[in-house]
């Protein structure tokens, strides 16, 4: 009865902060889509909390792979959809493809809160640079298409190494080298990819290397 809770419980957060996000809207589009990509990620904690059979956890980032893209396509979803520009890509499916695998990694080892660093360093991390980035004056760079700030990427380090230390003090000896060593790998990783894969980059690094850790 839990996990159908759960599955119940996981689609009306998303809703509600998709109908948050429409208050941001008053902020300008970006702020919108962003604080959709930092609240999803809270979506972990429910995972914890309600599912304890792995079917269940994985239907729902595995409805918002299709959905996630039919709204690409069709514009469905138009407060979490760039309508200015392609240079986002697939980055709302990624970030649900990303959720499936950390899902399946994490249930399958039977230990759920593995999957939560990884996941919130992608939310929080990569969100909360972006917002920073845009916000305060810093040298930019270029890879590829893409802009990135120095702001930016200083944020996604400080915010990851946070999330990782907290994590791996809890779990393991050596901590402070380990994040940061995780922490300036999806650091790389989030200046590196483009068109939005660093919401699949990102967190399956982050999993793979606290898996080996």
């Amino acid at each position: 009865m839990k996990n159908w809770i759960g599955i119940l419980v996981s689609y009306l957060a998303i809703f509600l902060v998709i109908v948050i996000a429409k208050l941001f809207e008053k902020l300008g589009k970006e702020a919108s889509r962003k604080f959709i990509h930092i609240a999803l990620g809270n979506w972990w904690l429910i995972a914890m909390y309600f599912f304890d059979n792995i079917w269940f956890a994985l239907f729902v980032p595995a409805t918002f792979i299709v959905i996630n893209y039919i709204s690409y396509k069709k514009n469905l979803i138009k407060v979490m959809e760039r309508t200015e520009d392609e240079k986002e890509g697939l980055g709302t499916v990624y970030y649900a493809m990303s959720l499936f695998i950390v899902t399946l990694i994490s249930f399958s080892v039977h230990n759920t809160a593995l999957g939560l660093a990884p996941i919130f360093v992608m939310a929080y991390g990569d969100g909360l640079a972006a917002v920073i980035g845009r916000s305060v004056k810093s040298p930019k760079y270029k890879i590829y298409d893409t802009e990135k700030s120095l702001a930016g990427s200083l944020t996604m380090f400080i915010v990851s190494f946070t999330i990782m230390s907290i994590y791996l003090g809890l779990t393991t000896n050596l901590w402070f080298i380990k994040s940061f060593l995780c922490s300036l790998i999806v650091t790389l990783l989030e200046a590196i990819s483009i068109r939005g894969t660093d919401n699949f980059t990102v967190p399956i690094a982050a999993i793979a290397m606290l898996l080996v850790l």
